[in-house]
C-alpha cells in the first residue's frame, strides 16, 4: 500500500469508532504528538485507551477535507465532531513499512473574525468551501 492508502485506511477505521481497529494502522512504537499541549502518546495501546476514554457527547464523526502526500509524509485536514464539539484537525503522518510511525496533530482553536479587516474578507461556512 502507498502511504496515502495507509492513512486513508486509518481514517476509515477511525470512522467506525473502534479505536483498537484504527490502531492496527499504527506502528507498535507509534508516537502521536500534540504540539499545543506538548503531549506525546507512545504506542498503540495508549492510542487506543486515550481515544476510547476521551469524553464524547456522541459517536465521533470524521470528514476528510483534504489530503496531501510527499513521499512517506501524508498531511490530512479532517473535520471532527461528536455533535457538540466541532473541530478541524491538521495531522502530519509519517508512514514507515506500511504503518503510521508518527503523527503530529494540530487542533487549532477557532476565533472570532476581527472587525478591522471586515472590508477585505467575507464570512463563509466551512461547508461552502468544500463544494
Amino acid at each position: 500500500m502507498t502511504p496515502k492508502e495507509v492513512v486513508l485506511s486509518f481514517w476509515d477505521a477511525m470512522r467506525t469508532n473502534d479505536f483498537a481497529k484504527a490502531s492496527e494502522w499504527l506502528a507498535e512504537d507509534f508516537q502521536g504528538y500534540w504540539p499545543q499541549s506538548s503531549e506525546l502518546t507512545v504506542g498503540r495501546d495508549n492510542f487506543t485507551a486515550l481515544n476510547s476514554e476521551y469524553p464524547a457527547n456522541d459517536v465521533w464523526k470524521f470528514t476528510l477535507n483534504s489530503i496531501v502526500c510527499e513521499g512517506d509524509t501524508v498531511v490530512t485536514d479532517v473535520s471532527v465532531t461528536d455533535s457538540v464539539v466541532n473541530d478541524r484537525v491538521i495531522t502530519f503522518h509519517t508512514v514507515v513499512d506500511g504503518l503510521i510511525k508518527k503523527q503530529t496533530e494540530f487542533w487549532p482553536d477557532g476565533f472570532a473574525p476581527q472587525e478591522w479587516r471586515s472590508q477585505w474578507v467575507q464570512l463563509v461556512s466551512p461547508e461552502s468551501l468544500n463544494q
